[in-house]
């Protein structure tokens, strides 16, 4: 197998696409810091990740001088470390940098190692956020001189223009699947309405039921609801989901079953997700604690929980709201490839399924 690095060497028309990274990484940049937001940076390395029960995470060993031994991972996310700087009082604040998922597939839309970007604003809600995105998605376009009312990817059309189309998860369940709020967060309901699909749910068996619940619901809103989204012409924005999939948002002040978390797809793609950030460190504890529960129930191993970020919010954070951009797939979008291999010079793929061992 060909590597990049050996395709770039003999196909100098491919350096164009690789170097739309950096021209994407300085627009995000200048967007933002132009809007008064500082740059930091963040350890990639921790001892406490963040207690997501749905990652897999990369463990390593840190070996000190005098012989002692303490378990380290490579962060998911860098929200735990950014919070702290948020109670700090920083202010405005947003982080470029390399985050680590471990069972991860090779290729497609997924590297274990990828680039995000993600930024937080004081003294805003959601909606600002979803504000921001549009006017940075749209800036990209102007710095990069590209028409954003005829975006071209993969032979469609689009229109980056903001605004953008705006959906509940209520409302789309209602839309796609016929199923009211009351309903689809019910497991019977969602069981039969996969079972009216012809879903197979013999796996669900051996499951608890809240665990039986979501893994239903992600099926029906993969299967069902991003293969609609993904026939907009536009970015499509997603809020209001489920509060038990947001542990780290606050809960909508009309509907505590829903926490103020969005997501943003285009062309099939999930481009980014949101909160309007929970700062309250005794319901945050509660939440963590019951991630740590479903990860033992998922038979992933337990981790502690991040006691300073707790003291973080105790400390005081203010009201504020963020977000986390995949910029892997954005670069993939504007570089009209529907493979992350194709926008990384060093993929994955192409570094451990053909490695050799020379003695």
């Amino acid at each position: 197998m060909q590597k990049n690095w050996q395709k770039l060497k003999s196909n100098v028309n491919l350096r164009e696409r690789f170097l739309l990274r950096e021209k994407i990484v300085d627009s995000i940049r200048l967007f933002f810091k132009s809007r008064h937001f500082h740059e930091v940076e963040t350890p990639l390395m921790t001892s406490c990740p963040p207690t997501d029960p749905y990652f897999d995470l990369f463990e390593t060993t840190l070996e000190l001088p005098n012989g002692q031994t303490q378990a380290a991972y490579f962060y998911t996310s860098p929200e735990y470390s950014l919070k702290k700087l948020l109670a700090a009082d920083f202010g405005n604040i947003f982080e470029i940098c390399k985050t680590f998922r471990n069972k991860e597939s090779l290729g497609g839309m997924h590297n274990p190692e990828f680039t995000i970007m993600e930024f937080y604003r004081i003294n805003a809600n959601y909606f600002d956020v979803m504000a921001d995105f549009e006017k940075m998605l749209f800036f990209i376009c102007q710095t990069l001189q590209i028409n954003a009312k005829r975006f071209v990817y993969q032979s469609k059309n689009y229109d980056l223009t903001p605004p953008y189309p705006k959906f509940s998860v209520a409302e789309l369940f209602s839309k796609y699947l016929h199923l009211s709020a009351d309903e689809f967060l019910a497991l019977k309901p969602l069981q039969k309405k996969a079972a009216s699909l012809n879903y197979d749910l013999s796996s669900l068996a051996n499951l608890s039921p809240n665990l039986a619940w979501e893994e239903l619901y992600n099926q029906l809103f993969l299967n069902e609801i991003e293969s609609q989204l993904a026939q907009f012409n536009q970015p499509v924005l997603v809020y209001d989901y489920p509060a038990v999939q947001a542990t780290l948002a606050r809960k909508t002040a009309t509907d505590p079953r829903f926490a103020e978390r969005f997501e943003v797809y285009l062309a099939g793609m999930e481009l980014g997700n949101a909160f309007g950030e929970l700062i309250d460190p005794v319901v945050q504890e509660r939440g963590l604690r019951h991630d740590l529960q479903v990860r033992r129930q998922l038979g992933k191993k337990d981790q502690k929980i991040d006691q300073d970020f707790l003291a973080a919010l105790e400390s005081g954070l203010p009201p504020c709201s963020g977000m986390a951009v995949g910029i892997d797939r954005l670069i993939m979008l504007f570089a009209d490839v529907d493979d992350i291999d194709e926008v990384l010079l060093f993929p994955a793929s192409q570094i451990f399924t053909d490695a050799e061992t020379h003695s």
